[in-house]
């Protein structure tokens, strides 16, 4: 046994971010530990890398009884961390970022650069990455740029790995190569706490699983044992029915292609490895849900029919116009709306007012020679405060002085300013109070009842069975089944999201690690 947790427990005030946690780690071993968001995991890495002390429970290394005040101390302890986001310099070399703070030295004095480079050299080529040690970090690509970061903390001498999503932003040929690297780290004896939403890559590569759910171990087993129904049960917090045929539903109706009714048509969309091949379309007075684990490709797909991602193929036809180049502009002219499920950094203007904030879509089309007409503006956003049921002591108040569903209800009369025939809300009741929920579905129903075509998606598999007419599903980035709603519930849901092609019983853990 390399580490153990006995019963920790960590709060945030009122909120306890982990509930009696017991994990433990074989060397050899990758184990992956999965959950939703919010269910623990980033504060249970937090814990065991020193940046956050547990206020109850204890952490064994070998056996061995520690305590971490600071990051540095796990680190010397042999526990590190290798996030998503690069922590490296990147106009330093490769032998810079990996001796960084540690370079040899001759006489004391002066850094050995070539004892440092063959010494990276060597590094690099035991875990097969052909890297020049002299090339500067910032011309590699995201992924080479990782398997550094992995090489860096096993040569500062970790024994235990933490991979947090670390295949998230990775090209095929690159994930590809961190699998080569995770085996042969695994050949060394070095565990890996492996974290990702793609349940795929955690069936192929982790000898166990572990679940957490609101701050608590839900699951645990030998990834043999644990078939992905019950898996994904588990990270939703409820029991799988049985598995469906993944074909379209009886009752489900999509558009037909050059139908008039067809508000958005999307086909055989792609970008990077995160949406693959996605075809939908939605009709007019329509509102069909995408729905999906977490890292299924949901605001992925969103992103890339607005244009905010170039996508790498596919088509896309609004309103029966095709859309040559996707950019968000572009998008609001041909009419297509979006909302992004990130309201805090991708949504509120925190410093403008909710006048602001409101009419910013459309500052060009109430605008002359640059100088908005504040009338115009004003007849806007009275109208779509008094539709949309917003709250607020006037328009001229700070948009944070507001609630968050009101705050979600003006980014929602933003995307209506620009008079859109198709919406995309991406999880819109995210972190708002059941009130505001009830309110916000008001609001997406009087959309469809109006015309509109409105795309969904909910982080609640019960919110979009109750919203939408129709549903698609993602896995991983492609469609993997599509349900009609009438007489559904969120059994019929888990059970498609449940079918995954790859069979989680079929998974054989790899040679070499401990099962």
């Amino acid at each position: 046994m390399l580490l153990e947790t006995r019963g920790i427990t960590k709060s945030f005030g009122v909120v306890r971010a982990l509930r009696d946690v017991s994990f433990t780690l074989r060397a050899g071993e990758v184990h992956g530990l999965m959950g939703e968001n919010g269910a623990g995991k980033s504060t249970l890495i937090k814990v065991l890398t020193g940046l956050n002390q547990p206020d109850g429970g204890t952490i064994l290394l070998e056996g061995q009884k520690v305590t971490f005040a600071a990051p540095r101390d796990a680190q010397a302890a042999g526990i590190a961390a290798v996030y998503q986001e690069i922590n490296l310099i990147p106009e330093r070399s490769v032998a810079d970022n990996l001796f960084l703070g540690r370079e040899p030295r001759r006489l004391g004095l002066f850094i050995d650069r070539p004892r440092m480079i063959a010494e990276a050299d060597a590094l690099l080529q035991r875990y097969g990455l052909a890297i020049d040690p002299k090339r500067t970090l910032r011309t590699l690509g995201l992924g080479l740029q990782q398997l550094v970061s992995i090489a860096r903390v096993v040569s500062l001498g970790a024994r235990v790995v933490i991979l947090d999503e670390p295949t998230s932003a990775l090209s095929s040929a690159e994930v590809e190569l961190l699998y080569r690297v995770v085996e042969q780290l695994r050949r060394d004896g070095i565990g890996l706490v492996y974290v990702s939403h793609r349940l795929s890559e955690c069936y192929q590569l982790c000898d166990r699983l572990t679940v957490l759910r609101d701050g608590a171990v839900v699951d645990s087993a030998a990834t043999g044992d644990l078939p992905r129904a019950r898996l994904i049960a588990a990270m939703l917090g409820r029991e799988a029915g049985p598995v469906v045929a993944r074909t379209p539903g009886a009752s489900a109706v999509a558009p037909a292609p050059g139908s008039a009714a067809t508000a958005l048509r999307v086909q055989n969309l792609s970008w990077r490895r995160r949406v693959r091949g996605v075809s939908l379309a939605v009709g007019r007075g329509e509102i069909l849900g995408l729905v999906g684990l977490l890292g299924s490709g949901r605001t992925e797909t969103f992103k890339a029919i607005y244009g905010a991602e170039k996508p790498d193929s596919g088509t896309i036809e609004i309103a029966g116009r095709r859309v040559a180049r996707p950019r968000p502009a572009e998008s609001i002219r041909q009419g297509l709306a979006f909302l992004s499920e990130d309201r805090r950094s991708e949504g509120i203007f925190g410093q403008l007012s909710v006048r602001e904030n409101l009419s910013a879509s459309v500052l060009p089309r109430i605008s002359r020679w640059g100088v908005i007409s504040r009338r115009r503006q004003d007849e806007l956003v009275v109208r779509y405060l008094r539709e949309l049921g917003v709250k607020s002591a006037g328009p001229g108040m700070p948009i944070t002085s507001l609630s968050g569903g009101n705050q979600q209800k003006v980014l929602i009369g933003r995307a209506l300013c620009s008079e859109p025939g198709t919406v995309m809300l991406d999880d819109p009741t995210r972190g708002i109070d059941v009130g505001a929920k009830a309110e916000v579905h008001r609001v997406i129903r009087g959309l469809a009842a109006e015309g509109l075509g409105v795309l969904v998606t909910s982080s609640e598999i019960e919110e979009v069975v109750e919203l939408a007419d129709r549903l698609v599903v993602l896995d991983e980035g492609a469609v993997t089944g599509e349900l009609a709603t009438e007489g559904r519930s969120g059994d019929d849901v888990l059970a498609l999201l449940a079918g995954d092609p790859s069979d989680a019983q079929a998974h054989q853990p790899s040679t070499g690690g401990a099962a």
